[in-house]
């Protein structure tokens, strides 16, 4: 029996890494080793993967001395400086972080849209798409095919757990400080001299409970977020759509894991609210759910810890025949990050000479 190709988790105790852990064990089991590096604070901690005990590696060249795949989920600084040694060492790499995705020899692969581009990786390096294109991508994708996707505009609800492990606990420590006071929330600056004064400084540019912050990222000087730019930029890559028309707005929302999307797409030929409906049941990872007079919609909390992205208010824009708006959720942390790190190794296995 051919020996079976070793998988590194660089990263492997963030939330991303450990929910690529956690998806080992409902795949179908194509590994051999798994190994599971980390930052210098974990190491020696185990991560349980496939029902293993794994201990948690120091980053070091020698860690990936026959590495076939290496899944990287780290800050885009270390995954620059990392990501070449891992590929000289002999293993493919598949970056989650932001520092490859518009580099043009670095193929940036949705597995469900463009899973062919995996191919074409001169550097040895597969950029994995951002949380948020991830969330519409497959739809967007599946719609274009048909209708010739032709402008974007797009609103983003984006969840605490994007910035990861910190993310989340600012917006838990947020909530529990101001759940028990029902007073706030009603006087001006109330909730942020509160938060703020309590807790210190956050990940946040301003309060995440009981709140909405329209900032995701850093600003530039066209007034666009870091996090608006990459959205349009990571949606034309991955749909060759180059010169493709997108207007997004990047909010940040009081979810604890799912981001959201508001989509409002015109398209090149003309198209009904049924047909759209159709096309995304025909999807073989979306899940419709579309039926106001019973209130069936998706939500983040309904999409949380499951794989499909979940689409619904499809509806016709007023006055345009080839223009549609849709509401669609699923999970950042396992499809908008984890899943598609891998799926694309599941892909890329089969070139491996181990077979």
């Amino acid at each position: 029996m051919p020996e079976r190709p070793t998988l590194a988790v660089v990263g492997g105790t963030g939330a991303v890494g450990r929910t690529v852990l956690s998806l080992l064990r409902l795949r179908e089991d194509l590994w051999g080793e798994v190994r599971v590096c980390a930052s210098p604070d974990d190491v020696g901690t185990t991560v349980v993967a496939r029902g293993e005990e794994l201990v948690v590696q120091r980053l070091s060249r020698d860690f990936f001395d026959g590495v076939d795949i290496a899944l990287f989920d780290l800050p885009p600084q270390l995954a620059r400086t990392w990501a070449p040694i891992a590929v000289a060492a002999g293993a493919i790499v598949i970056d989650n972080s932001t520092d490859f995705r518009e580099e043009h020899d670095v193929p940036l692969v949705a597995s469900s849209v463009n899973p062919l581009k995996l191919r074409d990786r001169p550097r040895g390096i597969i950029a994995n798409p951002g949380a948020t294109a991830l969330t519409i991508l497959e739809a967007l994708g599946v719609l274009h095919t048909q209708w010739d996707l032709g402008e974007l505009v797009l609103t983003t609800f984006q969840a605490a757990s994007g910035l990861g492990r910190r993310g989340t606990q600012r917006l838990y420590d947020e909530m529990a400080l101001v759940g028990a006071d029902r007073t706030l929330g009603r006087s001006p600056g109330d909730v942020r001299r509160l938060v703020e004064h309590e807790l210190g400084p956050s990940p946040f540019p301003a309060p995440l409970a009981y709140n909405v912050v329209p900032f995701v990222g850093v600003g530039s000087e066209d007034g666009a977020t870091s996090e608006e730019t990459k959205v349009r930029g990571e949606i034309r890559k991955v749909l060759e759509l180059p010169r493709l028309p997108i207007s997004a707005t990047c909010v940040r929302v009081p979810v604890v894991t799912s981001h959201s999307v508001a989509v409002h797409a015109r398209f090149e030929r003309r198209l009904t609210a049924d047909d759209v409906r159709q096309a995304l049941m025909d999807a073989p990872t979306i899940v419709v759910l579309d039926d106001i007079e019973h209130h069936e919609f998706p939500t983040p909390v309904d999409a949380v810890g499951s794989d499909p992205r979940f689409v619904g208010r499809i509806r016709q824009t007023p006055g345009l025949r080839n223009a549609i708006d849709f509401f669609i959720c699923s999970d950042n942390l396992r499809t908008g990050g984890a899943l598609n790190l891998v799926e694309n190794a599941e892909l890329v296995r089969p070139e491996l000479h181990r077979g």
